[in-house]
């Protein structure tokens, strides 16, 4: 190592890898998520779970990935996953829905998709919007067809009216299992969309009838989450809910025409540590009631590893000066560039309940003032996984901020 380089040039380089490629938060996600899998009793975190899991961690470094044929693969092993063992029931009920839900909305693009080819006689998606532009054939044709063929994808960003299913996912299943999960079928989504509208500028009515859909989506899922985030009660729905918003901020991205590889990366990265932060937290918090209470054991005997957990679930719901805001910035730019100001509106209202859904969430965590130390503690797999999650989320605030 050249000793005239200054002692904070390696650490700075390694975060701001991690704001460029999502390989870096993928691999610190899935060793603590390993970490997490050993508080299982013997017998439930073997082998081929931890294999699954890698499978997923893989799907979400590779964002974004171009053989979106792999992504009904995704969406097979996750279900897997979850109903190979038929004594959780939980994981068996999220299993379930997933296949059904899930199942259905690739089954429809999948028409989706065969109606293009037969519009267009090949299935080649620049090429497809080469002979549309000619308009030799029907529009309600391609227009059925380009809505049906999308379906996935929105479906697989979790934003509403389908935001259910990641708050199922994150109520539902181990800690160890739901963020790479919802990590890996969000970044299917998002990967899915670009690949069908790539080059769909090429065909302006098109390019338009998405654009529409995509505003569409984007101010759904920003006014389903402000209604129902302040009456969850719940931490791990709440939760749930602000994971479902990074998908509609996708949305918004793609409707602002704004979505890259780059931001994308950025954003996957972003989404695996936040949700693994805070999948691990929400099992500690206590679910809102009518009358002030005692703090959760967490706040009470690890307050340090409680606020640092607590950055992933801010970070989601973009607080002021984490990295999940430059996230939102963003989201927010791309539609008033492009003049959708009822979805920026929209989004905007989205953050100020969520960021206000966060506070009122540590307020309830640390609780009432009380004497002494509880009798439980938090296990230690579960207090790494917060803290280290904490930590590079801080690191990366630090990274991005500073850069200006």
């Amino acid at each position: 190592m050249n000793p005239e380089l200054p002692f904070w040039l390696v650490p700075a380089t390694f975060a701001v890898a991690a704001l460029h490629s999502p390989v870096i938060p993928v691999t610190i996600a899935w060793l603590l998520s390993l970490g997490l899998a050993r508080l299982e009793p013997r017998g439930r975190a073997g082998l081929l779970p931890g294999l699954v899991l890698t499978a997923l961690a893989a799907v979400v470094a590779s964002a974004p990935f171009a053989r979106v044929e792999l992504v009904p693969l995704g969406v097979a092993l996750a279900i897997a996953l979850l109903i190979r063992d038929a004594d959780e029931l939980l994981h068996v009920e999220c299993a379930l829905k997933l296949a059904w839900v899930l199942g259905s909305a690739l089954a429809l693009s999948w028409a989706g998709l065969e109606l293009l080819t037969l519009a267009t006689g090949t299935h080649r998606v620049a090429e497809q919007w080469a002979v549309l532009q000619l308009g030799l054939d029907a529009s309600f044709l391609w227009s059925t067809a380009l809505p049906l063929s999308l379906l996935a994808g929105l479906v697989l960003l979790g934003g509403a009216p389908f935001h259910f299913w990641v708050g199922d996912v994150f109520q539902g299943v181990r800690p160890w299992i739901a963020p790479l999960v919802v990590a890996a079928l969000q970044v299917a989504g998002a990967s899915w969309l670009m690949h069908r509208l790539a080059g769909i500028e090429s065909f302006p009515e098109g390019a338009r009838l998405a654009r529409s859909l995509l505003v569409v989506a984007s101010l759904t899922a920003s006014v389903a989450a402000a209604a129902t985030l302040p009456v969850q009660r719940r931490p791990e729905r709440r939760a749930g809910t602000l994971a479902s918003l990074q998908g509609g901020l996708a949305l918004a991205m793609l409707a602002g025409g704004r979505l890259d590889q780059a931001w994308l990366a950025a954003w996957a990265g972003h989404l695996v540590l936040a949700c693994t932060g805070a999948a691990t937290l929400v099992h500690f918090l206590p679910v809102t009631t009518d009358r002030p209470a005692q703090g959760a054991p967490l706040f009470r005997r690890h307050p340090v590893a409680g606020l640092l957990g607590a950055l992933g679930l801010a970070s989601l719901a973009g607080f002021p000066g984490t990295p999940g805001m430059v996230l939102w910035l963003d989201a927010a730019r791309a539609l008033l560039q492009r003049s959708h100001v009822m979805a920026a509106f929209a989004l905007g209202a989205a953050w100020l309940v969520a960021v206000w859904v966060v506070l009122t969430q540590l307020r309830e965590a640390f609780g009432l003032p009380t004497s002494g130390a509880p009798a439980h503690a938090v296990p230690r797999p579960a207090r790494l996984a917060m803290t280290v999650t904490g930590v590079v989320i801080l690191a990366l605030a630090i990274v991005t901020w500073g850069r200006g």
